[in-house]
């Protein structure tokens, strides 16, 4: 038997390759097919089945362009619709691959169709559970994503209740939580860091698992949900359908744009999408650009704050073109007009760029009362200590609540380390508010200066 987590950072996603006697199974893969492919070839192994958990919202799985390249079978839950031909499994379906078996669980709640999967050695002995979005370690899924006109996010937190204690908790101890997602993910509240568990441990430690009856649990789930980012349901939609593949998606996209181009993109209203690093955009960049840097969360972010079919011109350094556009696939975000390197040539056609200063944190900068200061953090961030007397907006609603802000005022902006600052920082100036100042190294850096002094 072998097991391998592919974990995909800035997606805070898991994917799983397990073997057994040369057969192979996937478990949620993401789009960009070559890190199963290359498993496979290293390994001379063929894939059998692709496994789903559910339609998932947050990123377009591999599901399809894998199929197509090994004749492997795709497994959805019972009930799944899809645009192609799948296998919509039965509750307790079991599925052989070498001397293992898989276990298909029905566990509705994060949606109707999800399944947890369940490893079986040939003794039929149970070694791990796969539970996609359905229990995270510290944590369990939303109920809200799969919300409509029949059912109601207090309807699916019921029917996870369910799942959670009359199918996963009456596991053995022992038997090891593969989850779909570690922290980061909007797909769940407060995920840990920790990418594996036991049930024991998940009995033991998880705040969802506790003794509550139904409607506590009910309660306390749904209680500080946040909003979730407009581009989930277009990748439900992507992902029940299908999709057209990674490298088409590359030869659409790898376009290096002129200056002209660049403008006449801009004039038609074109998203320009700087991923440049934060200190780099600061020094300059082409109007009404927004910066979501390369090195942070910035799938999610930009699934977050930029409408799913924008045409987008990305503004990368050199030979970082083809990474950011697959990137930007992983999401669903296909619309790649094409790219070019920094400012250089904007500059060399005599074009003007745009600036934002950033400050180190000094005191006597929050003591004056015709500054404002913005804080973007969530607001479970707001209890290891803020700014007294900011105005706390979290990154995720900012561009909603523009109005709240007076173009004519000063703003300071602070998140927790500097890199969603700067979003947000470049967010306000492409909607016209000049007087933006950016914090290094967020609220940190601010904890830091008043230890200091």
């Amino acid at each position: 038997m072998y097991i391998r987590q592919v974990y995909t950072d800035c997606l805070a996603q898991a994917s799983y390759y397990l073997e057994s006697d040369g057969e192979v199974i996937i478990i949620d893969p993401i789009r960009d097919t070559a890190p199963y492919l290359d498993l496979l070839s290293s390994r001379n192994a063929k894939l059998k089945y692709i496994f789903e958990t559910h339609f998932h919202a947050d990123f377009i799985s591999g599901h399809l362009a894998l199929s197509r390249l090994t004749n492997a079978e795709i497994v959805f839950g019972p009930g799944a619709e899809t645009g192609y031909e799948i296998i919509s499994c039965k509750d307790n379906d079991e599925f052989t691959f070498g001397k293992l078996k898989l276990r298909a669980l029905h566990t509705p709640g994060h949606t109707l169709e999800s399944v947890c999967y369940l490893l079986l050695s040939d003794d039929d002995y149970p070694e791990a559970v796969f539970t996609g979005d359905t229990l995270f370690v510290g944590e369990v899924g939303r109920p809200d994503l799969a919300v409509n006109s029949h059912l109601k996010s207090s309807d699916l937190a019921k029917l996870l209740y369910d799942s959670l204690h009359n199918v996963l908790l009456t596991l053995p101890d022992h038997v090891t939580v593969y989850p779909g997602h570690g922290a980061g993910s909007a797909c769940g509240k407060n995920i840990s860091n920790e990418t594996t568990s036991t049930i024991g441990e998940q009995k033991n430690n998880n705040y969802a698992l506790q003794k509550m009856s139904k409607e506590n649990f009910v309660s306390m789930i749904l209680d500080g949900i946040p909003e979730a980012p407009a581009y989930f349901k277009h990748d439900v939609t992507l992902n029940k359908e299908g999709y057209i593949s990674i490298s088409k998606v590359l030869q659409t996209s790898l376009k290096k744009l002129s200056s002209i181009d660049v403008q006449k993109g801009i004039d038609r209203g074109c998203v320009l999408l700087d991923v440049r690093m934060p200190n780099d955009f600061e020094k300059g960049f082409i109007p009404s650009s927004i910066n979501i840097g390369k090195t942070g969360m910035f799938a999610p972010w930009v699934g977050t704050l930029i409408v799913p079919k924008s045409e987008i011109i990305i503004i990368c350094y050199p030979e970082e073109e083809e990474e950011v556009i697959s990137r930007l696939a992983r999401v669903g975000y296909e619309n790649i007009i094409g790219y070019t390197y920094g400012v250089n040539d904007w500059l060399f056609s005599g074009n003007k760029i745009d600036m934002i200063e950033s400050l180190n944190p000094q005191e006597n900068l929050f003591v004056n009362t015709s500054i404002n200061v913005l804080d973007v953090r969530k607001k479970n961030e707001l209890s290891v200590g803020y700014v007294k007397d900011s105005l706390h907006i979290p990154l995720s609603q900012i561009q909603k609540k523009l109005v709240e802000l007076n173009q004519s005022e000063e703003y300071l902006i602070y998140c927790a380390g500097g890199y969603r600052s700067m979003i947000a920082a470049s967010i306000l100036k492409a909607n016209g508010y000049k007087k933006i100042k950016n914090i290094y190294g967020g609220y940190r850096s601010i904890h830091q200066m008043r230890l200091n002094n």
